[in-house]
């Protein structure tokens, strides 16, 4: 399956050199919120507009193939009041289970 995050470029490259991506979304670790924040190909959108309309710095959407992670990956109710779910992937990401990368 694809998910997709949306990143800074520079926590991209930082991810790149480091071997791993622990951004779990807009100013927050996956050490501080226990997951990595991702989206379906029809969700990825709609959190752009909502969650990154006023970043100033380059972003990047990540394309994860999941077969490609070596960390859980659930579909889950993100926040009370909410229906609808996102995967949500519990472990860094390693740069290999990225197949693209597209400049927004």
């Amino acid at each position: 399956m694809r998910i997709f995050h949306i990143a800074t470029t520079t926590d991209w490259l930082a991810a790149q050199s480091s071997g791993a991506y622990t951004t779990s979304t807009r100013g927050v670790t996956l050490e501080e919120e226990g997951y990595i924040h991702a989206s379906r190909l029809d969700q990825w959108e709609r959190v752009r507009a909502a969650y990154y309309a006023d970043v100033a710095e380059p972003l990047v959407l990540l394309e994860i193939d999941t077969d490609l992670l070596d960390v859980p990956v659930v579909e889950e109710i993100p926040a009370p009041g909410m229906t609808e779910t996102f995967p949500h992937v519990y472990g860094a990401i390693a740069p290999a289970a990225v197949v693209a990368v597209t400049e927004l």
